[in-house]
């Protein structure tokens, strides 16, 4: 039961439901042919070196020796291939050794890099919203001292965020940034606090880590507004870029987690730890949303990833498991043939490819930001990525939970013993929701303010877009039973759009914000497999021999608008139910 990495899904669904079609231009030699070749290298990386290493290391897990983590057997190793590969250079800047090719293919390479081993995976995805963070905010000395390291591969990124009593308000942080000379340039701030459930906090693989921290100054303002964030490596750095002694920060403990055990989550302790700062002060919050705003996106991918990973084994399963006898079948059969066991397979297909074109969007979305011809179109762009960000993230982590809990179930009791491998899915997904934010909070972001940016702007223009498709579709007969579940689910979503934005940030759109964030979730992964099953249509039509596939993408986008979009106006009625029974319901 390997895993096979998807790469032709991957490339039709960046080339039609994510629309890199029209980014390609802007990278010069970059077509379907390259985009398949990278996305085949980095198959072989995930398949042949990552995957092998998944189920040993959930079992082995990293641990704390003499204060420093000690990771599974063969994860160094695999590290030092990822790096070698120049896998952790795809989107960066080649000013600074990047290879400055498209966000949106960096995280399809990621989706395969999750699906094989989430654990491992997980320090590459931190060492990306460094790169981001110190690209945005960083000195010239920084970005020359600080990252080339980081895109090579050389050295590691962290984010210092969580601390005991602050959990996901940030207001609360305690960390403190004492000066320590003149001015914060070239380590002059010592950085005292614990920051708590930071991954991969430390590690066997490279000589040295950056951690990203983020602290108050003595004479800050309170709350968000008194932060900054400062650069503490593992260990001291010469201007030249070699290496001094170890910095006054260390792992003090690991934490024992439901999953993603190779992983190791740490309790830093700071003590005087040298540091400098990135950026501004007082900026610290807005500097670490660049970092935090990627890590969404990434992480929405990793319940892609795996998603795509827990489907592929609940296949396998279900393809050589023989028990009961299906409809026309003369004995036991493959419980692949019966309804029901078909049913969660195709849910599961359809959800993974419709979160996997949301996340592709959003680094699309992104990408264009930066490389639209126009100011008015990097504007739009932009949008579209802030938009997309909490919806990436939240619908594709409730996905992968789902799809991995129902490759539980399609393995029925052996899907709940830990051999078969279907359970480590499920434990290692359920972090996601939870990571960068959790879900209620990307929802709350949605309704509170990404709903009504910019006057509605981003949330008006993507509801025209999804309301223009249908009669494409309708014009194409292989694709036009789509045209009115997606209609229906789309005038939900924007009566529903309306009634949240005259109310914002009341108690009655807070109390909508989960299931307006599912409705549009729903709403747009729909969206998604129809451009793709357009597409299909229209390849078919042109003679691609490629029929029995192209005809199954039509056909998930068909399953998908008879069995998933049907739930949007329910979503619809619960997201404008306000918030009455919510607050009268008694929870003694």
């Amino acid at each position: 039961m390997a895993y096979r990495p998807p790469v032709k899904d991957l490339v039709f669904s960046l080339m039609t439901a994510a629309g890199l079609d029209a980014l390609l231009p802007r990278f010069e030699g970059l077509d379907s042919d390259v985009l398949t070749a990278v996305l085949d290298a980095a198959g072989e990386l995930a398949a042949g070196v990552l995957e092998p290493l998944n189920r040993p290391g959930d079992v082995q897990g990293s641990r704390l020796e003499n204060g420093r983590v000690v990771s599974p057997d063969g994860f160094p190793a695999a590290y030092k291939a990822f790096a070698q590969g120049g896998w952790n250079s795809l989107a960066a800047d080649p000013a600074h050794g990047g290879q400055g090719l498209p966000k949106a293919l960096e995280l399809a390479v990621f989706e395969m890099i999750n699906a094989a081993n989430m654990a491992f995976a997980l320090c590459p995805t931190l060492t990306q919203g460094a790169i981001e963070a110190l690209a945005r905010h960083g000195s010239e000395r920084q970005k020359a001292l600080y990252l080339t390291r980081l895109i090579s591969g050389e050295w590691t990124g962290t984010m210092h965020l969580t601390e005991p009593q602050a959990g996901s308000d940030l207001s609360q942080i305690r960390t403190e940034a004492r000066p320590d000379g003149p001015n914060g340039e070239g380590a002059g701030w010592l950085i005292h606090g614990q920051k708590i459930f930071i991954t991969w906090g430390d590690q066997d693989f490279t000589d040295n880590i950056l951690h990203l921290v983020l602290a108050r100054t003595p004479d800050a303002p309170e709350g968000v507004r008194g932060l900054s964030l400062f650069l503490a490596p593992s260990r001291m750095v010469a201007d030249d870029g070699t290496l001094g002694e170890a910095n006054t920060l260390h792992a003090a403990s690991l934490e024992h987690k439901l999953g993603i055990h190779a992983s190791p989550t740490c309790v830093m302790i700071h003590e005087g730890a040298r540091a400098e700062l990135v950026g501004e002060l007082n900026q610290g919050i807005v500097h670490m949303f660049t970092m935090m705003n990627a890590a969404r996106v990434a992480v929405g991918m990793q319940g892609v990833g795996v998603a795509e990973g827990a489907y592929q084994r609940a296949l396998d399963y279900a393809t050589e498991r023989k028990q009961g006898r299906a409809p026309g079948s003369d004995g036991p059969a493959p419980i692949v043939e019966h309804p029901d066991v078909r049913r969660m397979l195709v849910t599961m297909k359809a959800k993974t490819e419709a979160a996997r074109a949301i996340c592709l969007a959003a680094g699309v979305a992104a990408d264009l930001a930066r490389l639209a011809e126009t100011e008015e179109e990097r504007t739009a762009a932009g949008l579209r990525s802030e938009l997309l960000t909490p919806i990436a993230k939240a619908w594709s982590t409730d996905v992968g939970v789902e799809v991995a809990s129902l490759g539980v179930q399609v393995h029925g009791g052996m899907g709940f013993i830990e051999e078969t491998g279907a359970a480590q899915f499920y434990r290692d997904a359920r972090i996601a929701p939870i990571y960068e934010g959790t879900n209620g909070i990307q929802a709350m972001d949605l309704v509170g303010r990404k709903l009504s940016m910019a006057g509605g702007a981003a949330t008006t223009a993507l509801l025209a877009e999804m309301a223009a498709l249908p009669a494409q579709l309708e014009a194409v007969p292989a694709t036009a039973a789509l045209a009115a579940p997606l209609t229906a689910a789309v005038k939900a979503a924007a009566k529903a759009s309306v009634w949240l934005a005259e109310r914002k940030s009341n108690p009655d759109a807070l109390a909508g914000a989960d299931a307006y964030l599912r409705l549009m979730g729903d709403v747009l992964g729909g969206h998604m497999l129809a451009k793709s099953a357009l597409a299909a249509a229209r390849r078919l039509d042109a003679g691609d021999p490629d029929a029995a596939w192209l005809t199954g993408k039509i056909a998930l986008a068909r399953f998908y608008a008879e069995h998933i979009l049907p739930a949007a106006p329910a979503h619809a009625a619960a997201a404008t139910a306000g918030a009455e029974a919510l607050m009268a319901v008694g929870l003694e």
